[in-house]
């Protein structure tokens, strides 16, 4: 990476305001990809992020880290400088960072409390927090983490736990000791974050989403179903979570996977509002969340929602859609219009975009084009043919062609008779339906919102809506990031376990992108903890010049280069150039470490 800067003089006054970019190769071509924007680099600004940082990491200082440093030689040592080495290099920056997450939302402290030290050999919550800060860093197996990551990085030094007490028969049993306290740590979690950022949850947005699983999972949840990773082979599990309108989150639950998203509502809905209170909130979900059962459900109870409504409504607004009165412009690509609902209770958004107008035209006709071609194709066959055609054969190849191109299916009409003068022995003939082209341009990029919040303006209701695109990115996090698929545990509480731990870490991530965001290094953790990968800790092996074959171990960390250390200055953040490991070690290579 490196520093871009570009000046600009205003009112007379030069000012310089510096990115930091780094390049990218993509095959045989290197682009330059911006990490972050760094603003003009002032005094002013360095001195807002460390009061962040102190906010955030509960005031801890460069003296309270003094634990990790080696003691200093109070006199001066010969050393033989042709016989220095390096040795043991781990990664430190990601994992020193994790803990900084893991500190800063207190889990510590609760872990502490929920699962006390006893007489295991490691305790729980430190395996706990290894776990998690695996899934934030590297995400991986358990077996993984301890037969190889572990061993790598420098969680050894900071948590104080030799590689060879982490084991995965250890680790799998850290996630039995974790899943019983859940929902405590949920609570926790809601009111830690409450406190840093002053988050807001009078309004919650819901989504569902599946994981698949490679082998055989519980047969007690793990089902096949519909599957949003394309995975319909294997079973899977549905993980339906509720985040505020920044993305946090509030708390998840895991189903079997063959349930439908409108049977999760009620028990979500009624989860929260008992660990939470019912309040005054507004459940925000999408069109396939709820039913018309679950909407009267909803209004019955009192409760105040947004939702997304199914496409097939639209047909009920043709006429306030073909209207040109009435629409207001509430972006440059976004329109609206509010309808009052037929009791008088609700009220409809009409929502039209134009660009996605445009994109849904050309996808209808893309898919017109392909069953144009497919039926052209067999048709042309049926004529070629020298022997008759089996008819449920070509019946089941356009069933065929129509699923694959569905968009589309509903405007044509075929028809395959018999035709006995014919050599193929059959006929293929089909018609367009000119009801549904109309329907079709109508409905392009329009969509309706249904509410029973009645003091929101259009707008409000509409970027409310949009704000779905938090619970998505949370899904999203999840899979590529945090790698919660495949599962490969086989029990129901171990899978429960597995996809809590990718929750926690959901939470550390979150927690560094809001850092990040108000420190003015964009919304990207990962690019952070890449980038802090690449700081590692080291020994530094000096053998002494008095002829005994002594020699002193110094564990440092590796000093980052300016691009790094632009980054550690704006989260306010001060890198330990030491470890404690012991420093006077003897003549014999057995005793090294």
């Amino acid at each position: 990476m490196y520093l871009r800067h570009a000046t600009r003089r205003k009112n007379g006054k030069k000012y310089t305001y510096w990115t930091l970019v780094r390049s990218v190769r993509t095959g045989a071509k290197v682009r330059q990809e911006t990490v972050a924007y760094l603003g003009e680099l002032d005094a002013e600004g360095r001195a807002s992020a460390k009061s962040l940082a102190r906010e955030i990491t509960g005031g801890e200082a460069y003296n309270a880290q003094r634990s990790l440093f080696g003691e200093e030689y109070a006199e001066p040592i010969s050393v033989r400088l042709d016989r220095i080495r390096l040795e043991r290099s781990r990664t430190f920056g990601n994992v020193w960072l994790g803990r900084k997450l893991w500190r800063a939302l207190k889990l510590d402290e609760l872990f502490g409390e929920l699962l006390p030290a006893g007489r295991e050999g490691v305790r729980w919550a430190d395996l706990i927090e290894i776990l998690v800060i695996g899934r934030l860093c590297e995400p991986s197996s358990e077996l993984h983490v301890a037969e190889k990551w572990y061993r790598t990085t420098a969680l050894e030094d900071l948590c104080g736990i030799d590689e060879e007490r982490i084991h995965h028969v250890r680790l799998y049993r850290t996630l039995d000791r974790l899943l019983p306290h859940k929902e405590k740590i949920e609570k926790h979690l809601v009111g830690r974050l409450g406190e840093l950022f002053s988050i807001d949850y009078d309004l919650l947005l819901y989504d569902v989403t599946s994981t698949y699983f490679e082998g055989n999972g519980s047969p007690e949840i793990c089902k096949r179903g519909h599957s949003r990773d394309k995975r319909p082979d294997c079973v899977q599990v549905n993980i339906a979570m509720v985040v505020t309108r920044d993305g946090m989150p509030l708390g998840y639950e895991v189903f079997p996977g063959n349930t439908t998203d409108v049977n999760t509502v009620e028990q979500i809905v009624g989860m929260m509002e008992e660990r939470y209170g019912r309040a005054n909130r507004v459940w925000v979900m999408d069109r396939g969340m709820v039913s018309a059962k679950k909407i009267r459900w909803l209004r019955s109870t009192g409760r105040r929602y947004v939702i997304g409504t199914p496409r097939s409504e639209l047909k009920k607004w043709e006429r306030q859609l073909t209207e040109r009165e009435g629409w207001t412009e509430i972006r440059e690509d976004i329109e609206v219009k509010i309808c009052p609902g037929p009791d008088g209770v609700e009220t409809f958004l009409l929502c039209r975009s134009a660009s996605r107008a445009e994109k849904e035209k050309a996808m209808h006709a893309r898919f017109s084009e392909r069953i144009e071609q497919g039926l052209l194709s067999l048709q042309r066959r049926i004529a070629r043919a020298k022997k008759p055609i089996d008819r449920g054969k070509a019946e089941r190849q356009i069933g065929r062609l129509l699923q694959r191109n569905s968009r589309a299916a509903g405007r044509f009409s075929i028809t395959v008779t018999d035709d006995p003068t014919h050599p193929g022995g059959i006929r293929l003939a089909w018609t367009t339906d000119d009801r549904w082209q109309q329907h079709a341009e109508l409905a392009e990029g329009t969509y309706i919102l249904r509410t029973n919040v009645a003091e929101w303006t259009h707008e409000e209701l509409w970027q409310t809506y949009i704000q779905l695109t938090e619970a998505e990115a949370a899904f999203r996090i999840h899979k590529s990031d945090l790698a919660v698929r495949p599962v490969w545990h086989h029990k129901a509480d171990r899978i429960r376990a597995h996809i809590f731990v990718c929750f926690l870490a959901y939470v550390l991530w979150k927690t560094l992108q809001k850092w990040q965001y108000r420190a003015g290094l964009g919304d990207s953790p990962r690019t952070l903890f890449t980038e802090f990968s690449r700081i590692h800790s080291t020994d530094i092996v000096l053998p002494l010049a008095d002829g005994t074959g002594r020699k002193i171990r110094l564990r440092c960390v590796v000093r980052p280069d300016p691009a790094q250390a632009i980054l550690l200055d704006r989260l306010g953040l001060t890198l330990p150039e030491r470890i404690a490991p012991p420093q006077m070690i003897a003549n014999s290579s057995s005793s090294e470490m």
